[in-house]
């Protein structure tokens, strides 16, 4: 029999085939948001399947048992108001959709259809790689977007976790119906499965309906997959020359993993240096030298390694000013532990963006159920703000001053023929 964990926020329910749903009530809204997360992405494909991952979540949406087309799949959930979307990451793939209250059956049958039904016409696989080319394409000529893709290169050297979740036009182009097949006898296992259910619904029903939506590709030992192995601590920049108006610079170090204990000291550093208006970066590099538009920190986090990082967005020939001047705010932070008033603040920001992010039911859909399926622990909203509440002043200085030892690597795309200068400036970190 199914085993059911009862919470005040959610029931997590875990089904004889190892599947797990949870159902998060928030009977006061006019939607109802469902979500099927598989614990597969792109760090658990070796380099000739680079974005097989990715290609698979397209196919999806090319037709299935009942629902012959895209446009049937589409016209399914937009008929009745929805959106219907998915998403591949580092290390799991979510097909998610929202619906208006009343057509949580219709969100499920559509979803449950689309994956486990399934076709793999062999004329949308020949079209579908010529639209995730098109995809690659797209980023590449965007150098904000590029750089990040660029910069986890740098942070993780030939290794999953540092390649394009969207594979390369060599690997795409190779995919064929079996490869994906394959990958889903492989990867899509229900015990890999999380089906996360927030919004208008009773419990009951929702378990329900839910629990006879679970089909199954596969089934068998978890795949293995490679560690992130630690870098050398050095600096180390890389110059991606393009004509262009500005500077792209993204440049950081590893941190915290989503499972460290002192992840939470690492938000917090990164809530003090670059998130938001208010933030040091934003005060020191905008507002008061006007060295950049767009300038923040933001972290990255997987099961076993993370990085914290900053963006700059700045002209050209102010670039290795304005990395100098962000080193500076990093460095100040390792030296100086943060005063009393600003650690404060910081810590309302934190709680405040945490409760404010999970208002919609799409968010606490996706909330609860990437902590199950990632962490297989949910933690709410009041048990992160008392970890937060209790990273101190020290704890900030300690993870600024491990950021730095780490030694910084980064990337930029720009007119730049040399990363000579940029190397030289992350070495005096």
């Amino acid at each position: 029999m199914p085993a059911a964990a009862d919470q005040s926020t959610y029931r997590l329910t875990r089904l004889d085939g190892g599947a797990r749903v949870i159902v998060a009530p928030m009977r006061e809204r006019a939607s109802v948001s469902v979500a099927l997360m598989f614990a597969a992405g792109s760090r658990h494909e070796d380099a000739e399947a680079s974005g097989l991952s990715h290609f698979i979540e397209h196919m999806f949406f090319k037709g299935s048992q009942r629902y012959r087309s895209s446009r049937e799949i589409s016209e399914a959930i937009e008929g009745v108001g929805g959106v219907l979307n998915a998403a591949t990451d580092k290390e799991l793939t979510l097909y998610w959709t929202r619906v208006p209250a009343g057509r949580l059956d219709l969100a499920l049958d559509v979803l449950n259809d689309m994956i486990f039904g399934a076709r793999f016409d062999e004329l949308e696989l020949s079209k579908e790689r010529d639209v995730v080319i098109e995809e690659l394409r797209m980023y590449q000529d965007n150098p904000q977007e590029y750089v990040h893709t660029i910069f986890e290169e740098v942070m993780w050297p030939d290794h999953p976790l540092g390649r394009d979740t969207a594979g390369t036009e060599a690997t795409v182009r190779s995919f064929t119906r079996d490869d994906c097949l394959r990958h889903l006898r492989t990867h899509y296992h229900s015990d890999r499965l999380v089906i996360s259910v927030a919004g208008a619904v009773e419990y009951e029903h929702a378990l329900e309906k839910a629990t006879a939506a679970v089909g199954t590709w596969g089934n068998g030992a978890t795949p293995a997959w490679r560690s992130a192995e630690p870098v050398e601590p050095q600096a180390q920049m890389r110059v991606t020359y393009r004509r262009t108006e500005q500077a792209n610079i993204v440049f950081g170090s590893r941190a915290a993993s989503y499972l460290d204990a002192d992840r939470y000291a690492v938000d917090m550093l990164n809530v003090v240096l670059g998130e938001g208006m208010s933030s040091r970066l934003f005060l020191e590099l905008r507002e008061n030298r006007g060295l950049a538009y767009d300038v923040h920190s933001f972290t990255v986090k997987h099961r076993d390694s993370g990085a914290l990082a900053i963006y700059i967005g700045c002209e050209p020939r102010r670039a290795v000013q304005a990395i100098d001047a962000a080193i500076a705010e990093l460095r100040r932070l390792a030296e100086e532990p943060v005063a009393a008033d600003e650690l404060q603040k910081v810590r309302e920001y934190a709680r405040g963006r945490l409760l404010l992010g999970l208002e919609g039911t799409n968010a606490m859909c996706s909330f609860l159920g990437q902590q199950e399926l990632l962490t297989s622990e949910i933690l709410l909203p009041a048990a992160i703000a008392a970890r937060i509440d209790a990273v101190t002043a020290e704890d900030i200085r300690a993870a600024a001053a491990a950021v730095l030892a780490r030694g910084l690597r980064g990337a930029v795309i720009g007119p730049f023929r040399s990363a000579d200068k940029f190397t030289q400036v992350l070495s005096l970190s």
